[in-house]
């Protein structure tokens, strides 16, 4: 009985090990370095996998494999109280499904053939069997985009990349171009090389004539295998700053990296924004742009500038928006497109969503700013709220990928123009808790919570603006 037991919890606590070791890995793009040097809650890593991975192997090593069901049953409730914890659960996809098969198997096979009641075994060989098939996969699926991208050879592409609004620059860039062209762009914020091989294969329309392509990485060489691969014509590397720090250590490395996009073999012309500080006299082909932004006029109804003496205008919030827009309209000149088409095209564009998007309910103004992490986007976001007339309300986890003198400038400012600050989750909490006035201060530990919050906390005339964060029915 005993036996038939601790095969049952064997069983459980290879499933449940694994499903914390694939959803983290899922996270952070199955780089293994990132999950282990770069989780913003390293501490999980410990507590939620490998205190209950040693301690069960060690209990069934003293207990001459009797006892490991109640290691088992204890971790139970703990694995639970992670999984409620997490707002981005697991994506079971075929990579995914594949390394629980393999983790299965060895299960199987260690207990069946040695009997063997080991969880580093059978977790170890389902990664290092799955990074083989995908590397092998990952072989296959580059080779038929690369072919699919070669039977075009009229398409032109524009390859888009920046530590701040690289989905917005691409969006923006892909409305004017439409007035003129046949275009499509990345959906949503798919920027990884495996997220652009996908949408070549399966979704870039045989009859397209501008790919817009958006490129992330948070290593070097991300934009470099991203660029090899789509050979844009043109490029635009917008804002340098120090999103994703903790894995560049430095902003050389950060601007380095982004400006691997002009090494393109095929590039015909590429905007540079002023905050790389790079010199590119040498290269006729490689221009700066922001320093010819002027009159930035930023309000709560639509953002409106001066570029190269001409006054352009767009339904967008955020006065760092100017600088988006602006490499959009260098893009639409460089291929032909008119000042009428510009203009026209300007009134097309709309919010990116959770970038600074405007929502009007229950006579209240909500700004949906929940997917701009970085400290510029923030503080922008900030200095438009500060217009509003009414009550402020401010609902944030502060910065995720950012160190503490950065958080204290987010507090500090918050602190001088919101009526109420709510913080979300533990992470930059105590910060705010330094900075900010105690009779504006409240903690959130839990999402589930929001909805409830927002009835207590809000009333209609209040400016509410979700900073990094959103519940989902926003």
């Amino acid at each position: 009985m005993l036996t038939v037991v601790n095969l049952i919890a064997y069983f459980l606590m290879l499933a449940l090990l694994g499903y914390y070791i694939i959803t983290t890995l899922q996270w952070y793009s199955y780089r293994l370095e990132r999950m282990i040097f770069h989780h913003t809650k390293p501490w999980w890593n410990y507590l939620y996998f490998l205190l209950p991975f040693l301690s069960y192997d060690f209990v069934m090593g003293i207990s001459h494999g009797r006892y490991g069901f109640v290691v088992a049953l204890l971790y139970l409730p703990l694995f639970t109280l992670w999984y409620r914890k997490i707002d981005k659960k697991l994506v079971f996809t075929g990579r995914v499904k594949r390394f629980f098969a393999a983790l299965g198997l060895f299960g199987l096979f260690f207990t069946l053939v040695f009997g063997v009641y080991s969880t580093f075994l059978p977790i170890l060989l389902a990664w290092i069997v799955s990074v083989v098939i995908e590397k092998i996969l990952f072989g296959a699926f580059r080779n038929r985009a690369r072919k699919r991208l070669e039977a075009m050879p009229d398409l032109k592409v524009v390859g888009v990349t920046a530590s701040y609004g690289k989905t917005s620059i691409k969006n923006f860039i892909a409305t004017l171009l439409s007035e003129k062209y046949r275009v499509y762009a990345t959906p949503r914020s798919v920027n990884t090389l495996g997220g652009v091989m996908k949408d070549v294969n399966e979704d870039l329309p045989a009859d397209a004539q501008i790919y817009v392509v958006e490129m992330g990485a948070r290593g070097e060489g991300d934009i470099a295998e991203i660029t090899e691969f789509v050979r844009p014509h043109y490029a635009v590397v917008g804002k340098i700053g120090p999103a994703h720090i903790e894995y560049f250590k430095t902003l050389e490395r950060i601007r380095d990296t982004k400006l691997e996009i002009l090494r393109s073999p095929r590039l015909v012309e590429a905007w540079v924004h002023e905050s790389a500080m790079v010199d590119v006299s040498a290269d006729p082909r490689i221009h700066i742009f922001g320093p010819e932004i002027e009159e930035v006029e930023a309000t709560l109804e639509g953002t409106c500038f001066t570029l190269e003496g001409e006054r352009y205008c767009a339904e967008i919030l955020g006065a760092f928006n100017a600088i988006n827009l602006a490499a959009a309209i260098h893009i639409a000149k460089a291929l032909g497109l008119s000042p009428e088409e510009i203009h026209r095209a300007l009134k097309k564009i709309e919010s990116v969503p959770h970038r600074l998007q405007r929502i009007d309910a229950g006579g209240k103004v909500i700004l949906d700013d929940s997917f701009n992490g970085n400290i510029d986007g923030m503080m922008a976001s900030f200095e438009l709220a500060s217009a509003w007339s009414g009550r402020k309300v401010l609902i944030t986890p502060g910065l995720v990928e950012a160190d503490e003198k950065l958080n204290e400038q987010v507090a500090k400012r918050a602190d001088e123009i919101f009526d109420r600050i709510i913080v979300t989750g533990d992470l930059n909490y105590g910060i705010f808790q330094r900075v900010v006035t105690p009779e504006k201060l409240r903690h959130l530990e839990r999402k589930s919570q929001m909805e409830e919050m927002l009835v207590e906390e809000t009333r209609p005339g209040d400016l509410i603006l979700f900073a990094n964060d959103a519940p989902s029915f926003i």
